[in-house]
């Protein structure tokens, strides 16, 4: 449940409501202004009117009494999504990846210390897994976001622990740091990361880094599958080989057109 801070009335305070009130319709998947009002613990008439100023700026929609998160939040993130270094270029080993393997594949970036999909497509083969762009999660039970975690400097390393937490998705899922910096070593060592029903029970992945020429991460590759398909060489081998291939690739763009 969204919670508003206890702070002195100020503009901060009311984009902190307005904020809780964006997630809330989107925790309830639509919602009245009582079933808001409700939710956050606030008075529906403080609801409206944070309700009419989103509904101006088209970031909220309102139909028969429900309200709904409006396209204005695609057009932000849209542009959020372009912005992002060689936007085009991930895009299509993306999809170049999805149709190869006949998996899902993806790409993440690391926001606040979460991993977000920044893009992803399915092959003809693909599972369903409920990643979609603009999905959060953390980044240590993924491939791609041990991948990014992998690249951190110790210091950044450690401060996204602490923030983050080791929180279990599966009994697989890595859970202490020691185990966690480990793995990331090996990591560094062989330049791709695993993901062994780490996030999601049944599915295997494999992630690599993408950094710029200065050697920052970008984001992150992966394609993930079903553990009974993906598993032995495909899994250890050929898909480490066609993720590495791709991201070598966007490496070469990357720097191409920084200097050009």
């Amino acid at each position: 449940m969204p919670r508003v801070p206890n702070k002195p009335k100020s503009s901060a305070r009311t984009t902190e409501t307005s904020l809780a009130v964006v997630d809330a319709i989107r925790d309830l998947d639509g919602a009245t202004m009582n079933e808001l009002s409700e939710y956050i613990g606030l008075a529906p008439s403080t609801i409206h009117r944070h309700l009419v100023t989103l509904r101006e700026h088209k970031y909220v929609t309102q139909e028969d009494g429900i309200y709904r998160i409006g396209f204005q939040f695609l057009t932000v993130g849209g542009y959020a999504q372009r912005k992002t270094t060689a936007y085009p270029m991930i895009k299509e080993k993306v999809d170049s990846l999805a149709a190869e393997t006949g998996e899902r594949a993806q790409f993440i970036v690391e926001e606040h210390g979460e991993r977000v999909y920044l893009y992803t497509e399915v092959g003809q083969s693909a599972v369903q897994t409920g990643a979609h762009i603009g999905k959060r999660g953390v980044l240590h039970t993924s491939a791609a976001g041990k991948a990014i975690l992998a690249n951190m400097s110790r210091e950044r390393f450690d401060e996204t622990i602490a923030t983050r937490g080791l929180e279990q998705g599966s009994e697989n899922t890595i859970t202490t740091r020691e185990e966690l910096a480990d793995e990331c070593e090996r990591i560094r060592e062989r330049g791709y990361a695993f993901n062994r029903q780490e996030t999601t029970d049944g599915v295997h992945a494999v992630g690599a880094a993408v950094t710029d020429s200065d050697g920052e991460v970008i984001g992150a590759l992966s394609v993930s599958g079903p553990a009974h398909r993906v598993k032995g060489a495909r899994l250890t081998e050929e898909l480490p080989e066609r993720v590495l291939s791709a991201v070598n690739e966007l490496e070469l763009y990357i720097e191409h057109s920084v200097h050009t």
